[in-house]
């Protein structure tokens, strides 16, 4: 498959102008700039909320005056990550893609189709003047990826439709009707570093290659987290022969499972070549506990020069902080129809030493409200007990599923029409605005559903190009079909 398969054309040209512009979590002023300029240069109304949301409105065409208000909306952000080798800035050029048989992709960095193809349908869609709709409002929101930030600054009444699309789903032919809510607790140690003491053998090991992914959703896909390796050797360590640390860095975004980390630590002289064996022997064990999903994994360990370290007690409760907290799943939905679904997890996503100070961020999520604070206080606990400042966010809530939705009921029966075959309907571990959504409009009857991606938030973003299309006609035989205003 060549550029010119890429259908619908209409909303493919739009991605293309879309991953020209920077759009980094927090900074997407460039983006905000782009979509007030495209809404008022046809003559949109378009308006621009004090948090950076943008909402642009398009009349109803000929003989649909009288349909519902549907909101369509997407996120403009997109997560920022690149292979290790690959010189590129984020906050200057533009996203390099390919055409690999039906996947579009990226190169050596994050695709942006989250949820980049989103904003490009709803562009394709105020750009168009053959399509059969009522009234939309096309929103386009800011800082969805660390901490929907957008969506929770957005004042009630931006929004005037009673029914939302959200197209920032990830499987086509999936709908969801729900998603988790989730909280993030970031714990600091703090200390005054020290010389090291003279007898010490400096080591610097690493891990990378790690598949990563959506902390949310890859979550169950028995993927290895990079820091939670190497603490599990540093603890291994530290209990047979104890250790200086002196730094210890892995991880990013705080919804990303974490590909890479490294350790800087000393040992005593006579137990180095020891500790060298450990590793080789620890490397063996680690590719063998994760040979199905793992295959990319690459361990090093090298000499190198003495560092400062932390003082002992710090380092030595730090390493077992991160040995005892939660990783993963830790509970599977009760219901007995949504048993594959995960009900509650946490995710240690990011590690960072600076000159006086360690700084851990760990994400909880969950669909059940009571579940999440129970997560999230396990978490704290765990830190607390080590002796770290912990803080927590407020997070975001779930999204409860609607059981007599009106808007669920026409997105099955247009699927099931142009498709001849059942969707699934689905909650999504994950958070999604709609979340937010639900707490200040209430009212609000939503879904979700969006192309297939496959591995999101990591350089092997990948777009399934036949989806597109799919979601395209199935989104516009839902237009043509809202119901006539109550």
């Amino acid at each position: 498959m060549n550029k010119s398969n890429l259908k619908p054309t209409c909303v493919f040209e739009q991605f293309a102008k879309i991953n020209q512009i920077p759009r980094p979590s927090k900074r997407e002023e460039r983006m905000i700039d782009f979509l007030k300029d495209f809404g008022e240069s046809r003559g949109f109304e378009t308006i621009v909320d004090e948090t950076g949301n943008v909402l642009i409105r398009k009349a109803a065409t000929p003989g649909y005056e009288n349909r519902e208000t549907v909101i369509l909306q997407s996120h403009m952000d997109m997560v920022c990550e690149k292979l290790v080798d690959v010189d590129f800035d984020f906050d200057k050029d533009a996203i390099q893609t390919y055409v690999d048989g039906e996947w579009l992709k990226a190169k050596g960095t994050t695709l942006g189709a989250d949820d980049g193809i989103g904003c490009a349908i709803e562009l394709a869609i105020l750009d168009s003047n053959d399509i059969e709709h009522g009234p939309l409002e096309c929103v386009f929101t800011r800082d969805e990826e660390t901490g929907l930030t957008g969506a929770e600054g957005m004042q009630s009444g931006f929004m005037t439709g009673n029914m939302l699309i959200n197209l920032d789903s990830e499987d086509e032919g999936q709908i969801f009707v729900s998603c988790a809510g989730g909280r993030n607790t970031t714990a600091t140690f703090h200390f005054k570093k020290e010389k090291a003491p003279a007898d010490l053998f400096f080591i610097k090991a690493s891990l990378k290659g790690l598949i990563g992914g959506h902390s949310g959703d890859d979550i169950n896909k028995k993927r290895a987290n990079a820091i939670k390796i190497l603490a599990r050797f540093l603890y291994q360590t530290q209990e047979r022969y104890g250790l200086r640390l002196a730094s210890f860095n892995g991880g990013k975004l705080h919804n990303a499972i974490p590909r890479d980390g490294v350790i800087v630590f000393g040992v005593a002289q006579e137990v180095k070549e020891q500790v060298r064996a450990d590793w080789n022997v620890f490397a063996v064990q680690i590719e063998e506990e994760y040979h199905v999903t793992e295959k990319t994994m690459q361990f090093n360990m090298e000499s190198t020069d003495a560092e400062s370290v932390m003082p002992l007690e710090t380092s030595t409760k730090l390493i077992q902080a991160l040995q005892a907290v939660d990783n993963g799943v830790f509970a599977m939905c009760q219901d007995e129809e949504l048993a594959w679904l995960v009900e509650t997890s946490n995710n240690v996503a990011s590690v960072e030493t600076t000159a006086d100070e360690v700084r851990i961020v760990a994400s909880q999520r969950s669909n059940v409200m009571s579940a999440l604070d129970n997560q999230a206080a396990t978490i704290k606990a765990v830190f607390q007990l080590a002796g770290a400042d912990v803080v927590q966010g407020d997070g975001y809530p779930a999204w409860k599923m609607n059981p007599n939705s009106a808007l669920t009921a026409l997105t099955v029966d247009t699927y099931v029409k142009l498709f001849g075959k059942n969707p699934q309907v689905l909650g999504i571990h994950a958070g999604l605005e709609c979340g937010l959504f639900s707490e200040k409009y209430p009212h609000l009857d939503m879904v979700s559903f969006g192309p297939t991606l496959r591995g999101v938030h990591s350089p092997d973003e990948r777009l399934l190009i036949p989806t597109v299309q799919m979601v395209w006609d199935h989104l516009l035989e839902i237009l043509k079909n809202i119901p006539v205003k109550a």
